[in-house]
């Protein structure tokens, strides 16, 4: 981090900050503070939705997912568009033509108070833990890789967010996202070029893209029908379809950014304009991190790319046998290049029975490297249990230090803050909100006026963000982060999701019915992660995290159409529909 840099990042934040607070002071009124004036036009709602979605966990964990396991996760986003058709079409016109600020505002209309209630508290706390991670994540790597002080980046992070959100509330969120969307792709795009600029000389894109399909990076689509695979064309068209239609037709944090539309059409015209871009955005980020893989095979890389862990096995009694195996690395990636070098001739020589033996060369040495960073990892664990071992999250921001020019560097980290403070604003507008008009509105006692929920919902804000800041700083790393929101996400989903479609299609189904079905749903998707997935203490995965959405919302409208049945069945009622 050279002086332009610091230059670039501070002023990349405060100018947003500032503009968020000064575009959307005066705001008095609950329908200015909560719905945004609903003045939003289509392009505003539309990149607002996609920085909602693109958190720095997007860009950081997602080169790294593709550094390590190619470009199959985009079918996570398969069933996206469907959902974006559907939303517009079933979603939609019931919310502007009931006028609602909440989503959850429509469940009391349909059902009762306790079903609202209920839907707004998981609501809260699976969105409550995701803000702490939105903070934690790009704090965790950054305090790694940069040697800051982890709590300081919490609360600083925490705390712009906080200044512009409980200021200017979801206009304020809106406004900064269109900023915060073109600082993250425009630092994108010039990493991409500078990827490529690195290369050999005779390695162009073409080549580029072949040599990572040599090493199985390039296969998107997997049409098998594993469960056990957490991405597959069918998990990310039934389990994924399911997971966007709760996150994008009953998340709160996604509701509240197209319900500030200026209209119907407006809103509707957001959601299909992110629906086209997401999957390409998404396609373009793995795009990078298969690039950043291309780079490490001219280029030495790090056994493991965290630095904490290098530190900690190297200051221990294992640093001995952990040098072997660098000093083995370092003669393997020897040997990846000249076969690398072997494909590339190959290729321009069109000696196809030589590139498919390169190839084979290839692929042999690429499991040799996993072995060697699996050994890595081993060793790092027997040095430091409490040290995180899956690098993952740590490929791309090991790559912006190492390799990018002063300025870029700046950039590049002001695109990793920008895009956690755009999803934590979101998500801290959206918490507030719900918690002052689903659950203090709708509880307290007397009519109030309006300032008076204008205050509360900017006080509530600020108490979600210090607990935002809270959990981040008692976070852990799992996995890979992206995957870690998502999960959390999978475990509530699908059973709001069943709350919604019960109202939306099955109209004989009354409050009691669906309430105590969504309770009893919970309950086993708790025990269904815990016991297949989570897997206390130890064993394999027997099941894609993404199928819970699907099951999630399955079990709910089987249950509350079973239980209204047999309600009707015991007072002898008929079941009209």
């Amino acid at each position: 981090m050279g002086t332009l840099d610091w230059i670039i990042l501070s002023s990349t934040l405060l100018f947003i900050v500032a503009y968020g607070v000064w575009k959307t002071r005066g705001s008095k009124s609950v329908d200015d503070y909560v719905g945004g004036g609903k003045d939003a036009k289509w392009w505003t709602i539309g990149l607002s939705v996609m920085a909602t979605q693109a958190s720095a966990i997007t860009f950081l964990s997602t080169p790294g997912q593709a550094f390590h396991d190619g470009m199959g996760f985009i079918q996570f986003y398969f069933g996206l568009p469907i959902a974006m058709i559907i939303i517009c079409l079933v979603f939609l016109p019931i919310y502007h033509r009931l006028k609602v600020y909440t989503a959850y505002e429509f469940l009391e209309n349909r059902f009762d108070l306790k079903t609202r209630s209920l839907a707004a508290i998981l609501f809260l706390v699976q969105r409550g833990l995701a803000a702490g991670i939105t903070i934690f994540a790009p704090s965790i790597i950054l305090s790694a890789v940069l040697g800051w002080d982890l709590r300081t980046l919490n609360v600083i992070i925490g705390v712009l967010v906080i200044i512009y959100t409980v200021s200017g509330g979801t206009k304020a969120v809106s406004v900064t996202q269109k900023q915060q969307m073109f600082i993250i792709m425009t630092g994108m795009f010039i990493t991409f070029f500078f990827i490529l600029g690195y290369l050999p000389a005779d390695i162009n894109f073409g080549k580029a893209l072949k040599i990572a399909g040599a090493s199985n990076k390039l296969n998107i689509i997997d049409f098998s029908f594993d469960t056990k695979s957490r991405y597959t064309f069918w998990s990310g068209i039934t389990g994924g379809l399911f997971l966007a239609l709760a996150y994008f037709g009953t998340d709160q944090s996604q509701v509240q950014r197209y319900l500030s539309g200026k209209s119907l059409r407006e809103s509707q015209l957001g959601l299909v304009f992110n629906g086209l871009l997401k999957i390409p955005m998404q396609f373009f980020i793995l795009l990078v991190g298969v690039m950043v893989f291309v780079f490490y095979q001219y280029n030495p890389s790090p056994l493991n790319f965290n630095p904490a862990a290098t530190e900690a096995v190297m200051s221990s009694e294992y640093a001995k046998d952990y040098a072997i195996l660098q000093e083995g690395q370092e003669k393997l990636e020897a040997e990846k290049k000249m076969a690398q070098n072997k494909f590339s001739a190959a290729l321009e020589l069109k000696e196809y029975s030589a590139v498919e033996e390169a190839k084979q060369e290839i692929i042999s040495l690429n499991v040799k490297d996993s072995t060697n960073r699996a050994a890595a990892k081993s060793l790092i664990k027997e040095a430091d249990s409490t040290v995180e071992t899956n690098d993952k999250d740590y490929v791309f921001i090991h790559f912006i230090l190492h390799n990018l020019p002063r300025g870029l560097i700046g950039l590049l980290l002001a695109v990793i803050l920008s895009a956690a403070m755009s999803s934590t604003a979101s998500e801290l507008n959206a918490l507030g909100t719900i918690t002052a008009l689903d659950l203090y509105k709708r509880n307290i006692k007397g009519k109030l006026t309006d300032e008076h929920y204008v205050r509360a919902t900017k006080a509530f804000t600020l108490l979600w963000g210090i607990i935002a800041i809270s959990i981040a700083s008692i976070a852990n790393l799992f996995d890979n982060l992206i995957q870690l929101v998502n999960i959390i996400g999978s475990i509530f989903y699908g059973n709001v999701l069943g709350i919604f479609l019960l109202a939306f299609f099955f109209k004989f189904v009354k409050g009691n019915a669906v309430f105590f079905a969504a309770l009893l749903t919970q309950l086993i998707i708790f025990v269904l992660f815990y016991n297949l997935i989570f897997i206390h203490p130890a064993g394999e995965e027997k099941l894609g995290y993404l199928w819970l959405n699907f099951i999630g919302a399955a079990l709910v409208i089987a249950m509350a159409v079973a239980f209204e049945g047999f309600d009707r069945l015991l007072k002898k009622q008929p079941v009209s529909r």
